[in-house]
């Protein structure tokens, strides 16, 4: 039988999921099998890419972030995916959580006693700021764009390297960090989870100083890194973990495998041999799905519900997909069963026609572009297309991933638009810098294929605004894909964000994504689903299609493999 993840998606308002509140580390643990984690032995993690960077401030996506978890801390954090709200932020570095101001322009942290770096240096709160502002930095700070949509900074300011301290963060003492806003955003304990708000040396990480090694502030440092080949984390001794009650840290070390074939990974923990019974990896293939009926391995296998959104970007400044009949065409003929299909079937896929998922807080259901068992509608794309002289078509280039899954989607994309004599050229670029480079609006080509998943589970703010919001267009780190920046949009954003009741917020960001899919500046594709297939040793593991718990994960007998 099946197991279903215990992950934020068990909640009714679940998305992103995160990691294990719990009291103690691993000396709280006692050796022996059994189901639960225990303390000791090394979890080996088989992927196919490597990881997009070490660095916090510029690596952003599920993968990257639930690695930055063994090895960074902030002063807040999101809680164990087996917690009793996985949903949660709680206090991490910090005391409790923000103090607000009256009018909401004001958070105050207060730091916990005892915090050290892995070289046995104290986090302070100098530098906890100067961390934080490496988000402002013009090259580094192309992570998770929430600090500089929400903190208070002059345009010119260029974080610590160029501009020095950040003049809306305040350190009046070594435990006491203050942060202006630029408007009240009750969610800003949410903004400090995200993976670059976190401390570092004052004065370290300068230009690629973080490319190829890091400055720990969490269980686990860094002991080898090959770049495209092994990254082994061995635990760091100066993490105290009564100052941590969310991480566990079961192993002594983490081994990530990195450069594997999808199929090579998937075959390996099928075969579950040697130290593989301590693997685990991401989805297994839809090649791999007649091969785990038996109960054995049926036993092993993880069902993980969609938390993203597998969406086709329209670069609405390059034409033809300036015009919104053309986006709207394109909207209409794609094939979603057919992609469906691509993407591993209905066991791990289903249609999206909406950009928040079904599982996510705040979706509403609507098919502003229908046709029959989800296969297009050819007829009228090419109605739309006559009504601006494009019924003969057009060609476009399509960026996706080297990777097997989303070549097939890809390739999905481009047979169904021959139906409306569009011609794809597709795009192949390396995973680990596939991010950077769709974010950087001068490199990107005319549609590319992404999944969005929400940065926080609380609402559904950040699941639709980042893509949309014109402001937010920058030079590198861009989510707007479409760069789309319509002003009644931009407008939109803001009346909602204002709204106080999370509830009444929620339902207006779902009557914002049908009206944002009004004007197309995207085409989403699927829900991707989840099965995970982890060795048979592995204990604690609850597997996300957004970004899996690492955390809390350990061995069952740390004496095998």
């Amino acid at each position: 039988m099946i197991k279903k993840a215990t992950s934020a998606a068990a909640a009714a308002a679940a998305t992103a999921l995160l990691l294990t509140a719990c009291t103690g580390g691993p000396s709280d643990s006692t050796g022996g099998a059994g189901d639960d984690p225990v303390a000791g032995g090394t979890v080996h993690m088989l992927q196919n890419a490597d990881f997009s960077y070490l660095d916090p401030a510029r690596g952003f996506d599920g993968g990257v972030n639930a690695f930055y978890r063994l090895i960074y801390r902030g002063l807040t954090m999101q809680a164990a995916g087996d917690a009793e709200d996985p949903n949660a932020i709680v206090p991490d570095l910090a005391e409790s959580l923000g103090t607000a101001s009256e009018d909401g322009l004001t958070w105050t942290y207060t730091l916990k006693d005892g915090l050290k770096f892995d070289n046995g240096d104290p986090i302070t709160a100098a530098e906890v700021e100067f961390g934080i502002s490496r988000a402002w930095d013009p090259e580094i700070g192309i992570g998770s764009p929430w600090l500089k949509q929400t903190v208070d900074a002059p345009e010119d300011y260029a974080g610590p390297y160029q501009s020095g301290d950040h003049p809306g963060i305040e350190t009046p003492d070594e435990h006491t960090i203050v942060f202006h806003l630029i408007e009240p955003f009750p969610e800003f304990d949410n903004v400090l989870a995200q993976p670059n708000a976190v401390p570092f040396p004052v004065g370290s990480g300068a230009g690629d100083e973080f490319i190829n090694d890091v400055i720990a502030s969490g269980p686990y440092t860094l002991d080898t890194y090959t770049p495209g080949s092994l990254i082994k984390l061995v635990r760091n001794e100066h993490w105290d973990a009564d100052t941590d009650d969310v991480r566990k840290a079961y192993p002594d070390a983490w081994e990530f495998e990195i450069g594997l074939e999808a199929a090579t990974i998937d075959e390996r923990l099928l075969a579950g041999q040697g130290t593989d019974v301590n693997a685990i990896a991401g989805k297994i293939q839809a090649a791999t799905l007649p091969r785990v009926q038996t109960p054995e391995l049926q036993d092993r296998l993880i069902a993980s519900p969609a938390f993203c959104t597998t969406y086709m970007g329209m670069n609405t400044t390059k034409a033809p997909f300036d015009q919104v009949e053309v986006r709207q065409a394109v909207n209409y003929a794609l094939d979603r069963a057919s992609i469906q299909t691509a993407s591993g079937g209905t066991q791990l896929a289903d249609p999206a026609t909406t950009i928040i998922p079904t599982a996510v807080s705040g979706h509403k259901d609507f098919d502003l572009y229908p046709s029959e068992d989800y296969a297009g509608d050819p007829a009228k794309a090419l109605e739309l297309l006559a009504e601006v002289g494009l019924e003969d078509g057009f060609s476009f280039v399509l960026d996706i991933r080297a990777q097997p899954s989303m070549q097939a989607q890809a390739e999905a994309v481009q047979e169904a638009l021959k139906a409306i004599n569009v011609e794809v050229e597709l795009n192949v670029i390396d995973t680990s810098t596939y991010y950077e480079t769709i974010g950087t609006p001068s490199q990107q080509s005319d549609a590319a294929i992404t999944g969005w998943c929400p940065d926080w589970a609380s609402s559904a703010s950040t699941m639709v605004p980042p893509l949309v919001d014109g402001r937010l267009i920058t030079e590198k780190g861009n989510t707007n894909l479409a760069q789309l920046d319509d002003a009644a949009v931009n407008a939109r954003i803001d009346e909602i964000k204002a709204i106080a009741d999370l509830a009444e917020a929620n339902v207006q960001w779902g009557e914002f994504d049908e009206e944002v899919m009004a004007l197309a500046p995207m085409a989403p594709l699927v829900l991707e689903k989840g099965l995970f297939l982890p060795g048979a040793n592995i204990a604690g593991y609850h597997p996300s299609t957004s970004m899996t718990d690492l955390a809390i994960i350990g061995l069952k007998d740390p004496s095998q493999g």
